[in-house]
């Protein structure tokens, strides 16, 4: 997967835009414009790094002078004391761009790393861990590139990827099989279906409808297993609900295809790397 660039300078000209506003009245009338420095990032923990060239990106704008030596590129394993990137030029962009770089690359490092604990938990088995449409709004690209760095997959962009029919979709429409019709009647042949279920009996008529994937809501794994049985192949198999480090193996030892996660985007803890100052 890869960043556009023009996505990439939007989202970094709005943080320093909101961060700078006019002037950082601290650096720009402590440091004179000629201070030359050098600095590097050092990670404080262990896991996946991920938003290395974004970070980058942020000096890069504000001074294109800014030498920047990374030493790990996403997706790579890192641990506490490694230096990840080295950076030389004007010291008062460097301290200007310090934290809009690191707010990006912690935040996208800490979906990594999230992401890749759950799929070594999953390993050995069929599923396919994926993230969900519960991002930060304007961040949903970073936030998913970052979790195919740290080895997961992703689920719909948004609400034109697939028609996803939720309990409250079904309920509206007349039920599972009334409603599946009615949008394959008006549907392009590129686009696929899934149906959540809530129970065995709605998984039935699910499958029997011939929609392409099957999410199987907040259901225990002994249910999930018989639903899993029931689909038999003919549909793919999502779990989604009450997953977690905890509860992710014994779900994906059920048999589903996709695991859906909405805490590694939504809620996850930004990894710990910090900028340094060379003496």
């Amino acid at each position: 997967m890869t960043l556009l660039q023009f996505y990439v300078d939007d989202i970094i000209k709005a943080a320093l835009k909101e961060d700078v506003n006019y002037i950082d009245t601290t650096t720009g009338l402590l440091l004179d414009e000629d201070k030359q420095t050098e600095a590097y990032f050092v990670s404080k923990a262990e896991g996946v790094l991920c938003g290395i060239d974004v970070a980058k990106r942020v000096f890069e704008m504000l001074d294109d002078k800014i030498k920047f030596k990374a030493y790990f590129k996403d997706g790579d394993k890192i641990k506490k004391g490694d230096v990840i990137a080295e950076m030389t030029g004007s010291a008062k962009f460097l301290l200007i761009g310090e934290r809009t770089a690191l707010n990006l690359i912690q935040h996208m490092s800490g979906i990594a790393t999230a992401t890749n604990r759950l799929v070594t938990l999953c390993e050995g088995t069929n599923a396919a861990v994926t993230d969900t449409r519960k991002t930060l709004p304007g961040l949903r690209g970073l936030q998913k590139y970052a979790v195919t760095c740290g080895g997961g997959k992703n689920h719909r962009f948004n609400l034109s990827d697939g028609a996803m029919l939720k309990d409250n979709h079904i309920d509206a429409g007349g039920g599972i099989t009334a409603t599946v019709n009615k949008l394959r009647e008006k549907l392009g042949h590129m686009v696929k279906i899934e149906v959540e279920t809530r129970n065995l009996d709605e998984v039935k008529e699910a499958v029997e409808s011939g929609c392409e994937v099957i999410m199987l809501d907040n259901m225990d794994c002994e249910t999930m297993k018989k639903a899993v049985e029931i689909v038999s192949g003919r549909a793919l198999c999502e779990a989604s609900g009450n997953v977690c480090e905890e509860t992710i193996r014994a779900i994906a030892e059920t048999g589903v295809d996709i695991i859906s996660v909405g805490a590694i985007t939504h809620s996850v803890a930004a990894f710990d790397i910090s900028m340094r100052i060379k003496a």
